[in-house]
């Protein structure tokens, strides 16, 4: 049994620790075989030296991290704690350059592991799944490097698109048109783009077709070149709608599929598009799968939790 004192001085402690040390409990639970006492600005830490040692890393990682964001969040503690000793603070993944400045001087940037990996990707292929869990950031990250894409002039538009499936509820009984029926599932794309665009300047690029929002349904019969493609919720897709879709792919053009195999809405006798593509196109060149989990989830911590608690009722 060792023990060792650790001097906080290069940041407040409490910064650190958090308000009533509900950060260091946190950290705590990510080296249980240790004991943490915390007094003013000496942390006392007793357990194997082995142990400390792992701990003594990770705390180096932690103080980085506020030296240089000035902030230390729950996803951030998490994203340090989860990643391998050997990585250093300018490799985490929330360190990640700017991908883009939204509104409201909004910072969109990788935030997590799987978050690096889906921008790197994109970069290096013609066609991307990112595919995990709801709260990931999967939709939000594709459609912020869509928005660079236009911006940067490397493709002439953006096509956003869902499966307009209906989630336990009828589509033919709610009011309005067809526009006015199909925009509430369309709504998590249009948030995206107004926190990346300016209100009247994303009106006028949908108006003149710059950025084109539809159901997938819509994209039968098209030739999608020059276009960064995002089909969101893809496992809502069936076999024949992700065919179609994915040989809509014209030249210079960008693909980005998205989607949770564990939340498929469509009936039972109809296969989900996404898993069955996963199967057949995994060893093609071109083509990347990135899978997400609970460490990436930007939600509030109980999405996490609510996460692991279904993985585990599922094992069972």
């Amino acid at each position: 049994m060792s023990e060792r004192v650790f001097v906080i001085n290069e940041v407040d402690p409490i910064d650190l620790y958090g308000i009533n040390d509900k950060k260091l409990e946190q950290i705590k639970k990510h080296f249980p075989s240790l004991k943490m006492v915390a007094r003013g600005d000496e942390l006392k830490v007793t357990g194997n030296s082995k142990s400390i040692s792992a701990f003594e890393q990770k705390l180096q990682l932690l103080i980085q991290h506020l030296l240089k964001y000035k902030q230390l969040n729950e996803n951030n503690i998490s994203q340090v704690l989860e990643e391998s000793n050997q990585t250093s603070i300018e490799n985490l993944s929330y360190h990640n350059e700017v991908i883009l400045y939204g509104n409201s001087g909004i910072i969109v940037k990788a935030r997590t592991a799987n978050q690096r990996k889906l921008v790197q990707s994109i970069g290096n292929n013609d066609m991307v799944f990112a595919i995990g869990p709801a709260g990931t950031g999967k939709t939000y990250t594709a459609v912020a490097m869509a928005v660079k894409a236009f911006k940067e002039k490397q493709v002439k538009r953006i096509i956003l698109t869902r499966p307009a499936v209906e989630a336990g509820e009828n589509l033919g009984f709610l009011p309005g048109d067809v526009k006015e029926k199909l925009d509430p599932y369309l709504q998590p794309l249009y948030d995206a783009l107004r926190d990346m665009i300016p209100a009247d300047k994303l009106n006028d690029l949908i108006a003149n077709g710059f950025i084109q929002i539809a159901p997938l349904a819509f994209m039968r019969g098209r030739t999608l070149d020059h276009a960064f493609v995002i089909l969101d919720e893809a496992q809502n897709a069936t076999e024949s709608q992700f065919k179609m879709f994915l040989t809509r792919m014209g030249q210079s053009a960008k693909f980005l599929i998205t989607g949770d195999i564990t939340q498929v809405d469509l009936p039972k006798n109809s296969p989900s598009g996404l898993i069955h593509s996963i199967k057949i196109l995994k060893n093609i060149t071109g083509i990347d799968f990135i899978y997400f989990d609970e460490k990436d989830v930007i939600r509030h911590q109980l999405v996490k939790d609510i996460i692991l608690a279904y993985q585990k009722n599922n094992k069972k």
